[in-house]
């Protein structure tokens, strides 16, 4: 009976099989699936049969499906997964005695007979041993793997002006901005870890914020916090943009401030990445040893200040009748607010704006309802505080302005604005004008050198993102571009574009990494900037001028009506892009679903990364996700080196003509996320590339981890990162390690080890940055996406992290920070009293 129910499986497998096959040979794929279907038929019948060939056929159609896989994908035991790990299960199965001991009888007999190993189960036999070799050598090697070192020591000692320079940019004890200093480079000079120490860090506490998601929050609330640390007191920032004060050694809670957000139905997201820090005395110390700079700094920042028509509603008359706060936190807010919190208690400043706030939407027009966030922490320099803006993406083409604005550190006065429409008048807009509405937005927060005077601030692309009509030549000319702006007057002082007409939602998603590099034996200013299609473009500071090449490449042109592409796209020596996809590129956990991916690959219009959207459906690799997305790069200063984490994900796109510009075009229980566009001439489709079972269509890895020389620009080591364990049945919690999507930074230090947190799977990891080898995890309470942050308390080294998942991205939700120490340096005490918990639903 057991016979006869298999060969019919196989039958039916094999002509699904086998129908696929001839579908995908018609356009233009690969014929094996139509051998494979009939391969399975024909061993299906022959033991329905009762025949011993049937075991001879399926043997010959494992060794021909194992040449042809091996012949395809070679030893990459994870893309020879849907191709082999089937047959190979079913092959076992045909071998069991159930199976194989009614081959030859009649059907009514039932006497059992003797089975042997020879004829065409010893063949099928021999056959599984040679899948079984092949599969042990596809253990041996990963062919994705990248497996060399990075230089312990620079080539080259820095200068003395460099050294100078790196000392007051590089995080130590305390971390004082969002990505360690202004300079971004998540990178701190601490060595109490060390890869021979790191396998030994411990739990030190855990905090709950309390701050979860309410019922009315949008899908993406997400706890994307890095910390910061000022002395003993540790600073963090809720989902509800909530701030919290903690004991820096024992995760005590000292004060917390609720601003009381306003999410409305509309909003996109709800996080805060962190916040703003700024310390009066620090500055003055600094001004006393510098003084012609700060008096020139000054004097244009006062000159911007008396400019007139400052709006009112900036808070001149708070300003002149309170003390400032010596030491400010600044935090912005989703719905349009931008507050100055004393750090000692956490009350509002009142000498800033109007009791301690300014209203970002001053002059921003009529703002619907969720349409104008931050997100974002600003960029805190000794004397003027730079903030940008994210808006409701795609929503409608009725969009806020991307204006960036620089607001005074004490008083919340406005100092200067750069609107890309005007982008030479940075004197404050008079009052009762506008800022030019639905220009690129600065969303992710940008990084300061104060002593070449200049910000850099990444742009996005206009809104709608997929459409490129209608874009004024302003937005084409500064559109996914990074932009420096003077500290001082705002004025622009250079501009680098990376991706020319933006179709794909490719801009710069992260704060830009700065450097002093060592170039050809001279020290050059470098900045570094990672980008959603995985270019690192490498610049001078000073100028936006490439270190490492940027060519031009000739690209596909658009054939939907009404759009155009650009006809080059500049791409990096340096660059995490991906090659272009094939059909054997394809996957999925059995032959089925592999198949239907290769069919609907086929169908779909591919020509490359920069293949334009088109009312076909098109593919898009590396997909809107980004290769780097708003977590960044870290940057050793000192080794002259680099660390990421890529990851590599397909999307798919589809244009739809918009009849009128009200229509709402979603379709619920799609799998395809909608850009409604309205006002414009297309609505866009949006979906990941996924198989039937749900997992991506094409083979992992599908996230990575990678260190860079930056003299040379060479990858040096480059491996999968992150597991499947989170993503599997509760029941079935299996970590296999094919490399993962991730979302969030990673941290760098001097003792040599890399942190990270933001793969699908729950765990901070640590990594020895010379090769890239995992050296400790730890298992979190939630997902990890967000950047680690490292300092020293009581001579104690510190690793801490957000821990409360992503919401969009499908990890576990929560509401921890966590912190880890090496075991004698375990600080007393843990977490905050029950009665002092936050409400778990937004106000």
């Amino acid at each position: 009976m057991l016979t006869l129910v298999t060969g019919w499986v196989l039958v039916l497998l094999g002509a699904a099989l086998a129908a696929g096959g001839v579908w995908l040979a018609v356009l233009g794929g690969s014929w094996a699936y139509i051998a494979m279907g009939l391969g399975l038929l024909v061993s299906g019948v022959l033991l329905i049969r009762r025949l011993r060939t049937g075991l001879g056929a399926y043997a010959a159609l494992l060794i021909a499906t194992l040449a042809w896989a091996l012949w395809e994908v070679g030893l990459d035991r994870w893309s020879l997964i849907p191709r082999g790990a089937f047959l190979a299960v079913v092959g076992l199965w045909l071998l069991t005695p159930w199976i194989s001991r009614p081959l030859g009888k009649p059907p009514t007999d039932d006497v059992p007979v003797k089975t042997n190993w020879r004829g065409p189960r010893g063949w099928l036999a021999g056959a599984m041993v040679l899948v079984i070799i092949a599969a042990v050598a596809s253990m041996l090697r990963d062919p994705f793997d990248v497996s060399d070192e990075l230089a312990a020591a620079p080539s080259a000692p820095l200068d003395a002006a460099s050294a100078a320079s790196g000392a007051t940019v590089t995080a130590a004890d305390d971390w004082l901005a969002y990505g360690g200093t202004g300079y971004g480079q998540r990178y701190s000079s601490l060595t109490d870890i060390t890869p021979q120490t790191v396998g030994r860090l411990k739990l030190a506490w855990t905090f709950h914020t309390g701050d979860m998601k309410g019922p009315d929050d949008p899908i993406e609330t997400t706890f994307e916090d890095t910390p910061l640390k000022v002395g003993d007191t540790l600073y963090v920032c809720t989902v509800h943009q909530r701030v919290i004060a903690l004991d820096a050694a024992t995760g005590k809670e000292r004060w917390h401030f609720d601003p009381k957000i306003k999410v409305g139905h509309t909003s996109q997201h709800l996080s805060c990445r962190g916040l703003g820090y700024h310390d009066a005395s620090v500055v003055a110390a600094a001004v006393a040893t510098s003084a012609s700079a700060a008096t020139s700094t000054s004097s244009a920042i006062s000159a911007n200040m008396a400019a007139p028509g400052v709006a009112a509603s900036t808070g001149a008359a708070s300003a002149a009748a309170a003390p400032a706060c010596t030491r400010e936190l600044f935090l912005p807010t989703i719905d349009g607010r931008l507050f100055a919190l004393d750090a000692g208690n956490g009350q509002p400043c009142a000498a800033f704006g109007e009791a301690g706030v300014v209203q970002l939407a001053t002059q921003m027009g009529d703002l619907k309802p969720g349409y104008y966030m931050q997100t974002s922490p600003p960029v805190v320099t000794r004397d003027v505080l730079i903030i940008g803006s994210s808006i409701n993406d795609n929503e409608s083409v009725g969009n806020p302005s991307g204006v960036i604005r620089a607001f005074d550190v004490r008083t919340g006065r406005l100092v200067w604005n750069w609107d890309l429409a005007h982008p030479d008048a940075t004197t404050p807009l008079p009052a009762g004008q506008k800022y030019t509405s639905n220009t690129p937005p600065s969303w992710a927060g940008g990084s300061v050198d104060e002593s070449l005077g200049l910000v850099y601030m990444p742009l996005g692309n206009q809104s709608p993102d997929q459409v490129g009509e209608g874009r004024g030549p302003e937005v084409e000319h500064f559109s996914s571009s990074i932009v420096a702006l003077d500290v001082a007057t705002g004025k622009l002082r250079w501009a680098f574009q990376g991706v020319h007409h933006d179709l794909w939602d490719r801009d710069f998603p992260a704060q830009p990494s700065l450097i002093d590099l060592i170039v050809s034996g001279a020290t050059v200013p470098a900045l570094i900037a990672p980008t959603k299609q995985g270019e690192v473009f490498v610049l001078d500071r000073r100028t936006g001028k490439p270190i490492f090449p940027v060519r031009e490449s000739p690209e596909p042109a658009s054939n939907a009506s009404g759009e155009f592409a650009a006809p080059t796209q500049p791409s990096s020596a340096l660059s995490f892009m991906p090659p272009p996809l094939t059909g054997k590129d394809m996957w999925g956990a059995t032959p089925w679903d592999q198949l239907v991916c290769r069919i609907e690959f086929r169908s779909m219009r591919y020509e490359g990364p920069y293949t334009p959207p088109s009312t076909d459906r098109t593919l898009v690799y590396p997909g809107n996700a980004g290769v780097f997305n708003w977590g960044g790069i870290a940057v050793d200063p000192v080794r002259q080196v680099l660390v990421g984490t890529p990851a590599l994900l397909a999307f798919t796109y589809r244009l739809v003509p918009r009849h009128d510009q009200t229509s709402n075009l979603v379709s619920a229980g799609s799998k395809e996320h909608w850009n409604e566009n309205y006002g414009a001439r297309y609505a866009v489709a949006i979906g990941p590339f996924l198989s039937p079972l749900g997992v991506p269509c094409q083979a992992p890895p599908w996230g990575a981890v990678a260190g860079v020389d930056l003299h040379s620009g060479k990858v040096a080591w480059m491996h999968r990162n992150g597991t499947v364990r989170d993503q599997m049945p509760a029941w079935l919690p299996i970590p296999f390690p094919m490399g993962v999507a991730s979302l969030g930074g990673p941290l760098i230090t001097a003792g040599g080890v890399m942190f990270y947190s933001g793969t699908l799977d729950n765990y901070l990891r640590a990594y020895d940055v010379t090769t890239g080898r995992k050296l400790w995890q730890a298992r979190l309470p939630a997902g990890g996406q967000a950047t680690p942050m490292t300092y020293r308390v009581n001579g104690t080294q510190m690793v801490v992290v957000a821990a409360g998942g992503h919401g969009s991205f499908g990890t576990t939700i929560g509401d921890a920070v966590v912190a880890y120490s090496l075991p004698n340096q375990v600080a007393a005490g843990s977490g905050r009293p029950e009665a002092l918990r936050l409400s778990s639903t937004r106000p």
